[in-house]
C-alpha cells in the first residue's frame, strides 16, 4: 500500500546520482587494479572492462567495479600501448586515475580519465625478470646468466656452413610469413631454400603451449632441419607478452637446432630474443641473416678458389722453370757423357786390336813349350816310378820273412795260453766245476739248502744235493 514516503526508482536512483555527484564530482582517485572482462568495438572510442583486486596468491576478489572510457578519455589507453609496447587487455596490472559516477541505467561506475603508464611497465619488467630468475635456476646447463647478457644452449650451437632446410613457427595469415618467404625465394643470388611452415597462434599470452609444442613439432620431424625461425608480422606491435613468457624461452633455449627471431618490434628486447641463437628486429631482416650468410658462404669459396688458382699458377711458373732447367741439364750431361763414352769406346777398341795381336804370339809360344814338355815329362815320370816299384819290390821281399816269424811267436803263444786255460787241463789239474740247473756256476749263493746240482771232475760227473754250506777265506 502506498505511503507519503513511497518512492519511484528512478527517484531512489536520482537522489543516489546526487549524493554520489556531491561527494564524489570534485575529486579524482589513483587506483591500482587488474583489468578483467575487457570489451572494445572496433572503430569506436568506447571500452568497457572491470577493475579488480584479489586476495594475493589466489582468485578471491577483494573488490570489483564497472569501468569505462570513452571520448578524449579513449586517448589515455591508445598512449597507454605505445608507450608501453603492451596491449590493454585483461590480466594486466595497472595504475589507472578514475572518477566514480553513478548513472540510474547502468549504476555505479568508475570512469577512466588518465593511465600512469610507467606504472604497468614497472610491473612488466618484474614479471620479466621473475621469469629470467626461473629459467636461469630451474635450466642451469642451458641458460645462464654473465654480467648483463644470457648465455644459452641454443646460443652455443654452430650454423651450418650453408642454412638450405628452415622450419618456420609463424601465423598462418601473417604478413611478417609473407615477407619472409617471398624474400628467400626471391634472393639475388639464385638460392635455394626447402621452408616448411608451423602454423600456430603467434599473439596472446595463452597461446605459449601452443608455440611451444610447434617446437616439439620440429623436434620430432623426420627432417634434419638447419634453422628454426620464429616471426611474427601483421598483429598489434603492443602484443607481445606470448614470448616473454617462460615455456617460450625455455624452449627455446635448450632447441638443439639454431633459433632465429624475427617478431616485428622495434624497441623491445623479449626473453625469447634473449634466449635465441639470433634476435632480429623483423621477418625481413630473417631472410636477409639467411642469405647473407649463405652469401658470406659463397665468397669464402670464391676466395678459396681464387687462391687454388693463383697457387696452382704459381707452381705450375716454378715447376716449368725447374723442369727447363732439368731438360737443359739432362741434354747437356747426355752430350758430355756421350762424348766421353765414345773416347773411352775408342780407346777400348784400341787395346783390343792391340791385346788381340799380342795374345795369339804369346800363346803360341806358351803352346810351343808346353807341347815339349808333353813329350818329355812322361818319360821321365816313368822311370822314376819304375825304380819306386823295384824298391817297395825289394821292401816287401825283406819284410815278408821278418813278419812271418813274428806273426808265428805270437800265434804260439796265444796257443800256450789257451791250452793253459782250457777245462780240460784245469780239470785234469784237480779242479772241478759245478753246474746248477744246466749252467756252470760260480756263485755258492745260487744253491739253497736241499737244492741238486752236479760237480764235474776230470773224468766223472757227481750227482750231489746240498745238506750244509759255510763261508770259506780262502786260505
Amino acid at each position: 500500500m502506498a505511503s507519503s514516503d513511497t518512492l519511484r526508482l528512478s527517484q531512489l536512483a536520482a537522489q543516489v546520482e546526487k549524493v554520489v555527484s556531491n561527494a564524489f564530482s570534485a575529486i579524482q582517485f589513483w587506483v591500482i587494479a587488474d583489468i578483467s572482462n575487457y570489451n572494445h568495438k572496433p572503430g569506436t572510442t568506447f571500452h568497457s572492462f572491470e577493475l579488480i583486486e584479489k586476495v594475493p596468491g589466489t582468485d578471491n576478489l577483494l573488490a570489483k567495479f564497472s569501468g569505462r572510457a570513452w571520448g578524449d578519455d579513449a586517448q589515455h589507453i591508445a598512449l597507454f600501448e605505445s608507450r608501453t609496447g603492451q596491449k590493454f587487455g585483461n590480466n594486466i596490472q595497472v595504475l589507472v586515475r578514475v572518477k566514480v559516477n553513478f548513472h540510474a541505467t547502468y549504476g555505479l561506475q568508475l570512469q577512466l580519465t588518465d593511465i600512469d603508464h610507467t606504472f604497468t611497465l614497472g610491473v612488466l619488467e618484474k614479471q620479466r625478470q621473475q621469469t629470467l630468475e626461473k629459467l636461469c635456476r630451474e635450466n642451469p646447463l642451458y641458460i645462464k646468466k654473465d654480467g648483463e647478457e644470457y648465455w644459452t644452449k641454443n646460443k652455443s650451437l654452430q650454423l651450418p656452413g650453408v642454412i638450405q632446410k628452415i622450419a618456420v613457427i609463424t601465423g598462418k595469415t601473417s604478413a611478417g610469413w609473407q615477407d619472409f618467404s617471398h624474400s628467400l625465394e626471391t634472393n639475388p643470388y639464385g638460392y635455394k631454400f626447402s621452408i616448411t611452415p608451423y602454423f600456430t597462434d603467434v599473439q596472446g599470452e595463452d597461446k605459449a603451449l601452443a608455440m611451444q609444442n610447434a617446437l616439439v613439432d620440429i623436434f620430432q620431424s623426420s627432417t634434419q632441419y638447419d634453422l628454426v625461425v620464429i616471426i611474427r608480422g601483421g598483429g598489434a606491435q603492443t602484443d607481445l607478452l606470448l614470448f616473454d613468457h617462460y615455456l617460450v624461452g625455455r624452449a627455446i633455449a635448450r632447441f638443439p637446432v639454431p633459433v632465429f627471431t624475427g617478431i616485428g618490434h622495434q624497441k623491445n628486447i623479449t626473453i625469447a630474443d634473449m634466449m635465441a641463437h639470433t634476435s632480429l628486429k623483423t621477418p625481413t631482416k630473417v631472410a636477409d641473416a639467411i642469405i647473407n650468410h649463405n652469401r658470406q658462404f659463397e665468397d669464402q669459396l670464391v676466395t678459396i678458389q681464387k687462391t687454388i688458382l693463383i697457387k696452382a699458377q704459381q707452381t705450375l711458373s716454378t715447376k716449368t722453370n725447374l723442369l727447363n732447367t732439368t731438360r737443359s741439364l739432362i741434354i747437356n750431361s747426355t752430350y758430355v757423357l756421350l762424348s766421353d763414352y765414345k773416347h773411352e769406346l775408342a780407346d777400348i777398341r784400341q787395346s783390343v786390336i792391340d791385346n788381340g795381336r799380342e795374345i795369339p804370339f804369346r800363346n803360341r809360344v806358351e803352346l810351343s813349350n808346353l807341347t815339349s814338355t808333353m813329350f818329355s815329362k812322361p818319360k821321365i815320370i816313368i822311370g822314376t816310378k819304375s825304380a819306386d816299384l823295384k824298391n817297395a819290390i825289394g821292401n816287401i821281399k825283406s819284410y815278408q820273412a821278418g813278419f812271418l816269424r813274428n806273426a808265428s811267436g805270437y800265434l804260439g803263444h796265444f796257443i800256450s795260453y789257451f791250452d793253459a786255460v782250457s777245462p780240460v787241463n784245469t780239470l785234469k789239474r784237480g779242479f772241478a766245476m759245478v753246474k746248477y740247473n744246466d749252467q756252470i756256476i760260480s756263485d755258492p749263493r745260487q744253491i739253497k739248502k736241499g737244492d741238486t746240482f752236479t760237480v764235474i771232475m776230470k773224468t766223472t760227473e757227481l750227482y750231489a744235493q746240498l745238506n750244509n754250506k759255510k763261508d770259506y777265506d780262502g786260505k
